[in-house]
Order: structure tokens, then sequence, then C-alpha cells
């Protein structure tokens, strides 16, 4: 099992002292905040998508050192993302944590900083909270989007 000393390093505390996007978006196409019970931590994330990619983000983090860490590294990387990048990131952190599976590859490859996470399950939720609330975020903009272009093909044909 991964000593305490492992998870909370150097590179963690630097990658918390230096919040990248941790200003809120004046018109997100979508903001979510997601809350873990389990340690109080929460982040609220604002989400603008063109064409299916990340145009802008920004963010605000109350969270523990490791949930900082993810939403840091999140924030340096998610600019030019596409959604589905951002949902495979998710996937690959939920897998590295519950499953023991490889660390997230592509932009989000610095997540690997927290592998060492996956021994403490109580520490899981706020490692994950960023994603959370990003998936939240994506889906619905994609369903405002579907429902947008539904209204506006009716509008065509009327």
């Amino acid at each position: 099992m991964a000593e305490l000393n492992e998870i909370y390093n150097t590179k963690l505390l630097e990658l918390a002292a230096h919040m990248p996007r941790s200003e809120r978006l004046t018109t997100p196409d979508a903001s979510v905040t997601a809350h873990s019970r389990l340690c109080g931590s929460t982040v609220t994330i604002d989400l603008s998508l063109r064409d299916g990619v990340v145009a802008d983000y920004g963010q605000t983090v109350k969270a523990c050192l490791l949930g900082q860490a993810a939403c840091a590294i999140v924030g340096a990387h998610i600019v030019g993302a596409s959604a589905a990048e951002v949902r495979a990131a998710a996937a690959d952190m939920r897998a590295m944590l519950k499953e023991n599976g490889p660390a997230p590859g592509g932009r989000f490859a610095e997540l690997s900083v927290l592998e060492p996470v996956r021994h403490y399950k109580a520490r899981h939720g706020s490692v994950l909270l960023v994603f959370d609330a990003l998936e939240q975020a994506i889906d619905e903009i994609e369903q405002a989007n579907g429902a947008s272009a539904g209204s506006d093909a009716a509008s065509a044909s009327a």
C-alpha cells in the first residue's frame, strides 16, 4: 500500500498552489457544482463547448490537496479537448482508482501523479469530483444543443 508521503508529495503541493483557470466564466454553456459528502470537497466548473470541443473553462475549487491537484491538472489541459477526450479521461481515472487500471494518457497523462490514491478509497471521491462535474456539464450542453437542433429543424419545416 502507498505511504501517505507518497500521496501528499511536493508535486501535488505545486499543482494545488498554481490552480489554472480559477476564474468563473461570465457566459458558460453550463455550470455544475459537484460535492463530496464524505470529505466535504466542492468543485464548481463553468464550461463552454464549440463543436464538441472545450472552448473555455473556469473553476472554483474548495477541496483537499488531492481534489485540488486533479482540478489543477484538468484546468491546465482541458481547453481544446473534445467531449470524448474528457469522457475517456474520466473513465480512465475511475478505472485507475477503482480497478487498478492504467492512468489516463494523452493530454491528461499528468493525472498519473494521482495513481497512489487508488489505495485510499476514501479519497477517490475528491479526485473524481472534477470529472463528475465535467460529465454532467457536457451532458447538459449536448442535451440543450440536441433540443435546440430539434427545434431549429421544426422551425425550418414550418
